[in-house]
């Protein structure tokens, strides 16, 4: 299982209720730099599987959740811990800095 794609319906147990570190990828499909980050996050999806959770949400198809955490700005990546955001990033980072803002 790599990413999960996340929307209203699932926000709350695929992110809140994870007991392990959810980073949550905030992003469009219109937007270039979402689209470069896109592969970064799916590779560290795939090769730290178990170690973190990695959730996406379109902020077009989920404006509720974007605004609620005031995003304002894509791509953004939340760390979340135990249903709180530990962490926020803004803008495109290459892997080794998505790693170590996940703490890996």
């Amino acid at each position: 299982m790599a990413e999960i794609i996340v929307n209203e319906n699932n926000f709350e147990e695929v992110v809140l209720k994870n007991e392990g570190p959810v980073l949550v990828d905030f992003w469009a499909a219109w937007c270039g730099p979402c689209r470069m980050l896109g592969p970064v996050i799916a590779q560290v999806a795939d090769e730290q599987e178990g170690k973190v959770t990695v959730a996406k949400i379109n902020v077009d198809d989920n404006p509720d959740l974007a605004r609620r955490f005031g995003i304002r700005s894509i791509p953004a990546l939340l760390l979340f811990k135990d249903g709180e955001v530990m962490n926020t990033s803004m803008g495109y980072l290459p892997k080794a800095e998505v790693e170590a803002f996940i703490g890996l």
